[in-house]
């Protein structure tokens, strides 16, 4: 058969196409093989399903907005559609000008490809694979996933040109990639409210329909809603599964909601109404809710949670002793199960289905709850992203395999940081990867409080979900330097990274939220602010901690002042915003205790002054804010504000000592480098093993296998050694966290992190993402020099810190800088 294009747009009148409608990617190509897409054609067939048509109207509006060109005033064509649809990619590939076998019958891939000079097909497996390659061509010409949600500009060009080749996408890692909106009520909810979606007045089709594409744009295929008491439960407004299903979008919902049902919304469930959310007393009751539920959302794609808790985060409902829990959430997965069946075509091995053993569910679950073998094993971090647990030998044999629930955003004890987005990259790819590597390839929740400011984390997380082997210990902690230069400028990148690491690095000893070193949901003495734990007196260290983070908001406002007017609102969203509200909360939370310190030592001028730059780091905190509320004509207007979630105090301004009548005088906060005397901070780079950048408290970490350490010379017969690890989680029962110490060859000392979560130890841990394995050992003064050994009991243990006391070495946070 010869191939000619016009027959196939000729056949393509049988098919639907409105003038706005796109379809796939491609272009004419010069001899360069340069590609226009300026005034393409995108042409989709009736017969697609609708997340492809809507995905292709989107194309040509994309192309449309970097090319200035109205659709179709150009000859070429773009022709996209699902393989086995019957529409025009199917003539194609039966003709022989459209080769799909690449593809095989894998899930969500596609290819791009140019049939002639201006013709361009895009075919996908199915209709999120052929939207996804729509979207890598939009990517391609200069429209960024974040250009409507973080305002990245869109790169002009009136040709719409790029090079380009036959693209075959890989078959993505992770099965389901999605995001999980939560604690809504001080961001999304109010934005949606009062500004987005006022005239429903709450979180609805319109916000959803926002986020389903972004998540489509960044290569998701699933969200979990807003699920709070403050906001209409998801299915209360009709048009809201709707909008998910027109991009594709599966629903999933959180732990703590069964089957799609949402018992924190009064709408869903009221106990005045409806009675104890107690299976074992009102189970008609609860099972109508779950069986109506699935009834109404069954002929959607979802992914169903099994089990159940109490109502919203609480544990589950009634007195059980732990054998009891077990039979009773045995009997309701088996009832949701048979409920799932009746309404939904298919065997129960067919449905999808997750069992998230978050909290008080792991207990259960250790204690012998045995879960069907086709249910997906999603397991939790511990809200702060250390992975409780990963799947065992056994359980990496599941045919539900396993999958991950992640915290980038959070609000829960010991403390919130529900305002600015500090995880670091590099963390998230070590935990993501030991899950992964342990049959943790089905299912990836990333809860993202109100997706904004998470948008660095939320592009690591989908990209890493698609392909992980796109990633490597070296790659991941730069990923996002990368990909802001690619907005911002490559000239920029160098800068972009040093400011990223220092970001990360200022907050991993303590995240700005919790600076105010109170407690939530803890003893009554812990619930006040009070003065941190770094020190003026030792090291410099609060000096040092004021200077780097006046120093990195410097470095990121140049950055920021030298960007076209255009780029100003992206970079302040994405960057700019987070770098300054980090170091003014510092500030004020600093000076403050400057101020506390300087009063009670008698220096009243001295305090005076430390009390107005607190005060001041205050008002620019809410500066900060409204900035961001404000710009671009309120665009985002009500989504960012310091949450006081229900007990924090963090956003408020301490207390100060002033006096009146005393003129303020300035204070040499200046850092002095001072010798250190009887301690010292060992090198970790001396081992001479690769360091892992992008962790610790000097951004460096090794992994513990076998290092050697010559240490300094110690004139003292005992050494206390401080081994400063991060706060790991033993990898499933019957593991733990022990590392063996020895000096000089001497017997060794095995040191173990034990912690339950929620005790004090592991609070302690959490906030400033390290434990001390500490030892004394006795030193053998005839030894001219002494040696440090550490060995891992227990694989994956990671180092941060090194420091040796022998007699000299004082208060602070984290210890002495490395000399």
């Amino acid at each position: 058969m010869v191939f000619d294009p016009n027959h196939i747009i000729m056949k393509l009148k049988t098919f639907f196409f409105a003038p706005a409608l796109l379809v796939s990617i491609l272009v004419s190509c010069s001899k360069e093989g340069s590609i226009s897409l300026a005034g393409a054609k995108v042409i989709c067939s009736s017969s697609e399903p609708q997340t492809v048509s809507v995905v292709a109207e989107l194309l040509s509006k994309d192309i449309e907005n970097v090319s200035g060109k109205e659709a179709g005033s150009s000859d070429v064509r773009i022709i996209v559609g699902t393989i086995g649809s019957g529409g025009a990619v199917d003539s194609l590939v039966a003709c022989g000008k459209l080769d799909v076998s690449e593809l095989g019958s894998d899930y969500e891939r596609y290819v791009i490809t140019a049939l002639d000079s201006r013709t361009l097909a895009i075919a996908g497996t199915d209709r999120r694979g052929a939207a996804y390659g729509m979207f890598k061509v939009s990517e391609m010409i200069g429209v960024d996933p974040y250009f409507w949600w973080a305002d990245v500009p869109v790169k002009h060009d009136a040709k719409a040109s790029l090079k380009l080749g036959r693209i075959v996408s890989k078959k993505p890692s992770v099965r389901y990639r999605g995001i999980f909106i939560n604690d809504e009520d001080w961001g999304l909810k109010p934005w949606s409210t009062y500004n987005f979606e006022k005239e429903l007045g709450d979180i609805g089709p319109k916000t959803y329909e926002k986020v389903c594409e972004l998540i489509l744009r960044l290569g998701g295929n699933m969200l979990a809603p807003a699920m709070h008491s403050c906001t209409g439960a998801f299915y209360s407004h009709p048009g809201s599964k709707v909008a998910a299903d027109k991009y594709g979008i599966i629903i999933t919902t959180s732990h703590c909601e069964p089957l799609l049902f949402n018992n924190a919304s009064k709408s869903e469930w009221d106990s005045k109404r409806d009675g104890d959310w107690n299976y074992k007393t009102n189970k008609e009751v609860i099972y109508g809710k779950l069986d109506a539920r699935v009834a109404e959302a069954g002929m959607y794609e979802n992914i169903y949670t099994t089990a159940m808790r109490g109502v919203h985060d609480s544990g589950l409902s009634g007195n059980f002793s732990a054998d009891e829990k077990v039979e009773v959430i045995t009997e309701v997965i088996n009832d949701q199960r048979e409920i799932l069946t009746r309404h939904i075509d298919r065997p129960a091995e067919e449905i999808p289905q997750i069992f998230v053993p978050y909290k008080e569910t792991l207990d259960i679950y250790n204690h012998g709850l045995e879960v069907p073998d086709d249910i997906t094993l999603v397991w939790p971090d511990d809200n702060y992203g250390y992975l409780k647990r990963i799947s065992n030998p056994q359980e990496q044999k599941r045919a539900g395999r396993a999958g991950v629930y992640y915290h980038v955003s959070y609000l829960g004890a010991p403390h919130d940081y529900l305002w600015i987005n500090t995880t670091p990259p590099m963390l998230m790819y070590q935990e993501l990867m030991k899950a992964y590597r342990n049959g943790a390839d089905r299912y990836w929740l990333l809860n993202v409080g109100d997706i904004k400011p998470s948008e660095l984390a939320m592009k690591t997380f989908f990209e890493l979900a698609m392909d992980v082997d796109a990633f490597d210990e070296q790659s991941v902690n730069t990923h996002q330097a990368r990909w802001l230069a690619g907005i911002f400028g490559k000239k920029h990148e160098g800068a972009l990274q040093a400011i990223l690491d220092e970001y990360y690095r200022l907050a991993w000893s303590r995240k700005p939220e919790c600076m105010g070193w109170e407690r939530e949901w803890d003893r009554k003495e812990l619930a006040d602010i009070m003065d941190t734990d770094f020190s003026f007196a030792n090291y410099s260290e609060a000096q040092r901690r004021l200077a780097q983070y006046a120093e990195l908001s410097d470095k990121v406002n140049r950055l920021m002042e030298s960007l076209p007017e255009e780029y100003v609102p992206a970079f302040y969203e994405l960057l700019a915003f987070q770098v300054n509200g980090s170091d003014q909360m510092n500030r004020k939370f600093l000076y403050a205790q400057l101020n506390h310190e300087l009063y009670a030592a008698g220096d009243k001028a001295g305090a005076n002054w430390a009390a107005a730059r607190s005060r001041e780091a205050y008002e620019q905190i809410d500066a900060l804010n409204a900035r961001y509320n404000s710009q671009l004509d309120g665009k985002w207007n009500g989504m960012m504000a310091l949450a006081p979630a229900f007990n924090a105090r963090f956003h408020e301004m301490p207390k100060l000592s002033e006096t009146e009548g005393v003129e303020p005088r300035e204070v040499d906060l200046s850092v002095k480098s001072e010798p250190l005397s009887g301690c010292a901070v060992v090198d970790l780079a001396s081992a001479g093993k690769p360091l892992l950048r992008g962790l610790g408290y000097d951004w460096n970490v090794l992994r513990v296998d076998d290092l050697n350490f010559t240490l300094p010379e110690i004139d003292a017969d005992s050494l206390d050694v401080h081994l400063w690890m991060l706060p790991l989680w033993p990898e499933y029962q019957g593991r733990s966290n022990r590392i063996a110490v020895s000096v000089d060859g001497g017997e060794e000392v095995i040191l173990e992190n034990s912690f339950v979560e929620k005790s004090d130890s592991w609070k302690d841990q959490v906030l400033r993402n390290g434990h001390d394995y500490a030892a004394t050992f006795v030193l053998d003064s005839s030894l001219g020099s002494h040696t440090l050994h550490i060995r891992a009991v227990d694989e994956g243990q990671m180092l941060q810190k090194i420091i040796l006391d022998w007699g000299g070495l004082k208060d602070s946070y984290l210890g002495p800088e490395l000399q």
